[in-house]
């Protein structure tokens, strides 16, 4: 008869001395943590979620005019076709003076766009546009324009982009301008700003 051939177990591994062992020299041994009795008379620190200063209630007090209008880059796209100049439509939505301001990521998006949208593109490079500059890696506008609203509660933010609409209704007191009916509307913004009620 033939040998029998012995069959590796499926997985098998190494048994390891675990670090506590009595085998291991005492230098090398991993020492025992002490539980350290809790003084029920010190005074316990919880962290709160911090909410931001400028917040009273869902009531933003930092936003006023001039209006620093955050525009994504289907806003300019759905602007050219609605044949809307974004500045003066801007202006007669909210019957103040605002600054449309534009990230990096937006205009990277815009470029990487091609020919086809140069007409958008010519209209962002405008110098009645603020340019804001990105320190982040990548060029998502989403979630930059997320990123910079969670942070500074100054801003309107101007997109037609229905996921990135339902991202920003998340953050209180941060309004949103679309665009219905050939003309920009706004969403969330408080009853004194003079916003038209649609």
């Amino acid at each position: 008869m033939g040998k029998q051939k012995k069959q590796k177990k499926y997985a098998a591994m190494k048994r390891m001395i675990s670090l506590k062992d009595q085998r291991i020299k005492e230098q090398d041994r991993a020492k025992t943590q002490k539980k350290k009795k809790e003084d029920p008379s010190v005074i316990k620190e919880q962290e709160v979620a911090k909410y931001p200063s400028c917040m009273f209630f869902q009531y933003n007090t930092q936003l006023g005019p001039p209006y620093y209008i955050l525009v994504d880059t289907n806003f300019i796209n759905f602007s050219i076709k609605a044949k809307l100049d974004v500045v003066q439509s801007m202006m007669d939505c909210l019957y103040a003076k605002c600054v449309p301001c534009i990230t990096d990521c937006v205009m990277a998006e815009l470029e990487k766009l091609g020919m086809k949208f140069r007409v958008a593109l010519r209209i962002a490079k405008d110098s009645r546009f603020d340019r804001l500059p990105c320190s982040h890696k990548g060029t998502y506008a989403d979630d930059c324009l997320v990123q910079r609203v969670t942070q500074h509660k100054c801003y309107i933010v101007a997109t037609v982009d229905r996921d990135l609409k339902r991202r920003i209704r998340k953050i209180p007191g941060v309004p949103i301008m679309y665009i219905s009916n050939h003309r920009y509307n706004i969403e969330r913004m408080p009853d004194d700003y003079g916003a038209p009620r649609m």
